[in-house]
């Protein structure tokens, strides 16, 4: 098994539900390279360079997770390259409910007939942190609501300078 895996995402904010996932692959993998997207065709809120110091903050201020295993990254390019460039034959991936499963499965099958070394490992967020997404966390906070329940004090401060 590579020692290496790659978790891409947009993180736009990062959540529990995507904090579990990097948990879980720390008792797999001996480092983790959290890749964060800056595709042209999504409307972020946070751009690239402020959603890597969200997710810096999140993991190694707030929570306190070792440096030395996780990376964090910007990526523009397929993530099979990124594979390819950081020696990784695995990409991981967050399910929160069936609704995920179609595109991951498809997401899945193209990576894999882009490069037929690299798998796609699913993990699943703990149950309490299964329905959250970033957009969701992102509405709450526009319109007042508590979100402590779904990220970290550093990401909320994030947020709510951002909508003040």
């Amino acid at each position: 098994m590579s020692k290496i895996a790659i978790y891409p995402g947009t993180f736009d904010p990062i959540t529990f539900g995507h904090i579990d996932v990097i948990k879980k692959s720390l008792q797999l993998f001996e480092k983790i390279i959290v890749a964060v997207s800056d595709g042209e065709n999504k409307n972020y809120l946070f751009d690239v360079n402020e959603r890597i110091e969200i997710v810096k903050k999140a993991l190694f201020l707030d929570l306190k997770l070792n440096k030395k295993k996780i990376m964090v990254i910007p990526f523009t390019s397929l993530t099979t390259d990124l594979c390819k460039r950081y020696k990784s034959n695995i990409i991981l991936r967050g399910l929160r409910a069936v609704s995920d499963f179609e595109y991951e499965f498809q997401l899945a099958g193209m990576n894999r007939k882009l490069n037929n070394k690299i798998e796609t490992l699913f993990l699943m967020s703990d149950v309490e942190n299964q329905i959250i997404s970033s957009k969701f966390v992102k509405e709450i906070i526009k319109l007042g609501g508590d979100i402590k329940k779904f990220t970290t004090k550093s990401t909320i401060k994030s947020l709510k300078q951002k909508y003040e």
